[in-house]
């Protein structure tokens, strides 16, 4: 696992957190929970090939 993977996935999760705090603070609490759905998504997105990775290489040194 790389350490850029983990830089990213503390980015957006900082950005997500501070969007949404100026979104429900100014009341728009439906607008904030969008955005954080889309910040799992992403982050999400960005674990399923580190996943594939992991399974492949599992496969590899148990010879599946």
């Amino acid at each position: 696992m790389d350490i850029a993977l983990i830089l990213k996935v503390a980015g957006v999760g900082i950005l997500v957190s501070v969007a949404c705090q100026i979104l429900s603070r100014s009341g728009r609490e439906e607008h904030a929970l969008l955005v954080s759905l889309t910040g799992i998504v992403i982050v999400l997105s960005m674990l399923v090939s580190e996943m594939g990775n992991l399974f492949g290489t599992i496969r590899e040194v148990f010879g599946l």
